[in-house]
């Protein structure tokens, strides 16, 4: 790359992500740990990357936002924003980890714990990218921020300041690049070899209560139609087929670029369903799992609630539902539609929080092809394909102001990895984080001026 200079990364980036993952940022027990382990790993950053905070300039955005500011050559170019969070989600105790979730343990070329893949191997590869190109007295072509947030996983409030606080300042991202896909294997049937997944679209999320109230009493007399009867009717009502499958359009270029990694039959498949966008999201549905999540709004039932003894009738019996917003839905419209199918207007819906789709940003730009350039240094191997991220990330504040957005973490995870991703065993490969260092290197001398 025309801006690449001689790098010599530091080693042991395996033990400062070890140190990150010994503090227990688990943003949904705040009150239970306080704000003790989020300052401790503010701190702990201080430390390791002490180029980062010497030559950026540092604003913390509330209580657990940071906003790094790295000055580019050219200042009127639109500057490039780095994303990632910190916080983590709780751990069930009783959940049989082979290390503790906590303990940070480094065995057999990998490093284990909690947020080892969510997400703090990700903030770390970006800033061992940065701490690595100051060592070298690089400087970007344009301006570059790194925005970090210590509450993603309780609905991201310091990514939403930190990208109100840009756009208040007339900052309009050239690209955005969070979390989001990955370098996986045999991403669909037929395909060989593996594929960097980058999102250009993220869904909506809803979380919507239904509620139904009856006459209280006893349960020896009945009614002929409970509360919790009422509920639960409503609910076997939502079936996938309530939203029609649809197919956004890095659905047919992803099934392009896997058809020339295909052969036989896969490779006759792959083409005609690029070729018609209505059939292959009539076959991505019919598929079921994360390829029908790929194309459909997907409705799961989360909790029920009804009742305080096992004889009494409760007057007021609940669910809520989760639902993950396809492309091209809103929350209003998938309300609307949920009141259709559920058909009893003794039964409440209310939205308890929600955000819609994002829009589908380009693969045929430059910043897309900035990213799969800098895959093709990381990950070599892989071909770039545009799909759809399908869980809510932090980039979700930012694509009102910048239509690229895109949603990547380089880091190669197969499927039983994915798994691991708020489950059991987290955990990553020390090598990956050597080739995703590469990645942002690569990236951050690759922007244009």
């Amino acid at each position: 790359m025309a801006n690449a200079v001689e790098v010599d990364p530091r080693p042991g980036s395996d033990e400062r992500l070890a140190r990150m993952i010994r503090i227990p940022t688990v943003s949904a027990e705040l009150e239970q740990r306080g704000g003790g382990p989020f300052e401790a790993f503010v701190s702990l950053l201080e430390e390791l990357y002490p180029l980062v905070h010497r030559r950026l300039a540092r604003e913390r955005i509330t209580q657990f936002g940071l906003l790094f500011h790295w000055r580019g050559r050219n200042r009127d170019a639109d500057p490039a924003v780095l994303m990632a969070h910190y916080d983590v989600v709780p751990v069930d105790e009783s959940d049989p980890w082979t290390h503790p979730p906590f303990a940070g343990r480094i065995e057999h070329g990998w490093v284990h714990g909690r947020g080892a893949l969510d997400d703090k191997g990700p903030l770390l590869v970006i800033l061992e990218a940065v701490e690595n190109l100051l060592a070298a007295d690089f400087v970007p072509a344009r301006d570059v921020y790194l925005s970090f947030g210590g509450n993603e996983e309780s609905f991201g409030a310091a990514a939403r300041e930190i990208s109100e606080t840009l756009h208040q300042r007339g900052i309009a991202p050239w690209i955005v690049l969070d979390e989001g896909g990955a370098v996986t294997d045999a991403p669909l049937p037929f395909v060989s070899g593996t594929a960097a997944m980058v999102g250009v679209g993220e869904k909506g999320l809803a979380t919507v209560r239904l509620t139904a109230r009856s006459e209280g009493g006893h349960a020896s007399v009945p009614p002929r139609l409970t509360a919790v009867g009422r509920v639960a009717r409503a609910v076997d009502r939502l079936t996938p087929r309530i939203f029609p499958a649809r197919a956004p359009r890095a659905i047919p270029r992803m099934l392009r670029l896997f058809a020339a990694r295909s052969s036989g039959a896969g490779r006759i498949l792959y083409r005609t369903l690029s070729a018609w966008p209505w059939l292959n999201a009539r076959a991505f549905a019919a598929l079921g799992g994360e390829a029908a999540a790929l194309v459909r709004t997907t409705i799961a039932p989360t909790r029920l609630s009804g009742g305080t003894a096992n004889n009494v009738l409760p007057s007021q019996a609940s669910a809520t539902v989760n639902l993950r917003l396809a492309l091209g839905e809103t929350v209003a419209g998938a309300v609307r539609r949920l009141r259709r199918r559920i058909a009893d207007p003794l039964v409440d819906i209310e939205v308890v929080e929600g955000n819609d789709p994002s829009p589908e940003s380009s693969a045929d730009h430059a910043p897309f092809a900035l990213i799969a350039r800098a895959v093709g240094a990381s990950h070599p191997e892989a071909v770039t394909v545009p799909y759809v991220t399908m869980a809510a990330t932090d980039s979700r504040y930012f694509h009102r102001f910048c239509a690229s957005t895109y949603r990547f973490a380089p880091l190669a995870m197969n499927a039983e990895l994915r798994a691991t991703i708020h489950g059991v065993d987290e955990r990553v490969e020390i090598a990956e984080l050597h080739r995703g260092e590469r990645f942002h290197r690569a990236l951050i001398e690759g922007l244009p001026a």
